[in-house]
């Protein structure tokens, strides 16, 4: 493994050890509840699936996500990059379900890992340095900023779910 791809599956690893550290234990009811009386949330569709909103922009006012929500967007993006670095690259956002309930969320998010970690150990140095498989979130890019992005996204949100979990934990009873 070169310098680089070691760096970044030990970014991951410490990237997944501090989400696994919020999923591990959350429940349903931290997952549905609103931390405000705006902001991105989960729709249940007549069908009995879970589609997510959509902001059309990403200004404060917009209001904080839920924990599912965030949960959700883990797996959009991770799904997206799992197709658009490794698949077909057809995956749009609108085809990404949300599972419906937190164990549904902690075995889609390992699952997504795992694929991730195994797909990316499996490349070469000369993989992470070309652009050929990096076709979103962003183009012309060396694939290792792929798998950074991957690494600083998933920390961001894990740190949500963690502020939002201390919050639910402490909400007005």
């Amino acid at each position: 493994m070169s310098d680089v791809a070691t760096t970044l599956a030990r970014q991951l690893e410490t990237a997944w050890g501090l989400a696994w550290y919020h999923l591990e234990t959350l429940t349903d009811e931290e997952c549905l509840w609103r931390p405000a009386d705006r902001g991105l949330h989960l729709i249940a569709m007549p069908n009995g699936e879970w589609a997510a909103g959509w902001p059309d922009h990403e200004g404060y006012d917009l209001g904080p996500p839920s924990i599912g929500w965030t949960t959700w967007h883990i797996g959009f993006w991770w799904s997206m990059a799992l197709d658009h670095g490794f698949g077909g690259g057809t995956l749009t956002k609108d085809e990404v379900r949300w599972p419906g309930s937190a164990g549904g969320v902690r075995q889609w998010i390992r699952g997504l890992h795992d694929r991730w970690r195994a797909e990316v150990a499996g490349l070469a140095a000369d993989d992470l340095a070309s652009n050929e498989r990096t076709r979103w979130p962003f183009r012309g890019r060396p694939f290792a900023d792929v798998v950074a992005w991957v690494n600083v996204e998933l920390t961001k949100n894990a740190a949500e779910i963690g502020y939002a979990r201390f919050l639910f934990a402490r909400r007005a009873q």
